[in-house]
């Protein structure tokens, strides 16, 4: 006798939950999704609804079709019963040196622009001179404590939010790439609740709790800046490290930013004294 809906849900495993919401949160078919992996349609289904076991290939053929991010590849592994195998290694470990050097090398080649790197949760691990120069302007930057975050700093009016004369924009575009990027289209638990923080402060429209209701992505994410007698107009790129085999470098973003003006490179030019290192930035 054929199972009803709700009989497959109850006998649907964790795995197969979850596999079938990566494939809904990438809009692909049981038939797409198979025809992609290799493997039959009613495969899929079985293993989306408990009825097959998948074996430990399986599981990462099925993230590598759906582009898993490595972090949550680990997590369906887990939940299949099998070990993780990708490692989430400290950026500071000696096994780090290349990728280490690699992130100097660029936030160095950015000078005298900004330049940061950020984890997931977008708090700022390390930035160049450059960086430390243009917020050292804006706000204070207090040594200790735990790194800054992006967003809380373009979301507190005691952060960076008062120096920013397009600030809507740049908070819109900002809470955009916070729902496309967020660990590849399925937010975790402390994703959820930085969003939550940052759209609960003073002046934010609630529209902005929706994906669906937000305004048409620019190319590239413009930011004024306006203290005083400081003005600078910039505009940043973000680059990731291609094809890494550890969750921690897979999830890094390196935020560049470049004058969008003759003016601005003169003022940054203009704004530099001295060289100091590397660093982080906290709040």
């Amino acid at each position: 006798m054929a199972c009803t809906p709700a009989a497959q849900s109850r006998e649907a495993t964790t795995v197969g939950r979850l596999i079938q919401a990566w494939r809904h949160a990438r809009k692909k078919s049981q038939l797409a999704l198979s025809l992609q992996a290799g493997i039959s349609a009613r495969h899929l289904g079985f293993v989306e609804v408990g009825r097959a076991n998948p074996s430990r290939e399986m599981v990462l053929l099925l993230a590598g079709a759906l582009d898993v991010p490595l972090r949550e590849r680990n997590g369906l592994l887990l939940a299949a019963g099998y070990a993780p195998i990708y490692r989430e290694t400290k950026l500071g470990a000696p096994e780090m040196e290349h990728a280490g050097k690699a992130l100097q090398l660029i936030l160095e080649h950015q000078e005298p622009y900004p330049a940061v790197v950020m984890d997931r949760h977008w708090n700022m691990l390390t930035s160049n001179a450059g960086a430390l120069r243009l917020f050292g302007q804006l706000i204070a930057l207090p040594s200790g404590g735990p790194p800054a975050n992006i967003l809380r700093l373009m979301f507190d009016p005691e952060g960076l939010r008062p120096w920013v004369a397009n600030w809507e924009s740049v908070a819109e575009a900002l809470i955009q790439r916070v729902h496309r990027e967020a660990l590849g289209g399925i937010p975790d638990a402390a994703t959820v609740s930085l969003l939550e923080e940052v759209l609960a402060y003073p002046g934010v429209p609630k529209r902005w709790r929706s994906p669906d209701l937000l305004s048409v992505p620019k190319p590239c994410l413009a930011v004024e800046f306006r203290k005083g007698s400081l003005a600078m107009d910039l505009f940043s790129t973000v680059t990731t490290l291609g094809t890494p085999l550890d969750v921690t470098l897979q999830e890094l973003r390196i935020e560049c930013f470049f004058p969008a003006n003759e003016q601005t490179a003169e003022s940054v030019h203009a704004l530099k004294r001295g060289k100091p290192k590397n660093g982080p930035l906290t709040n």
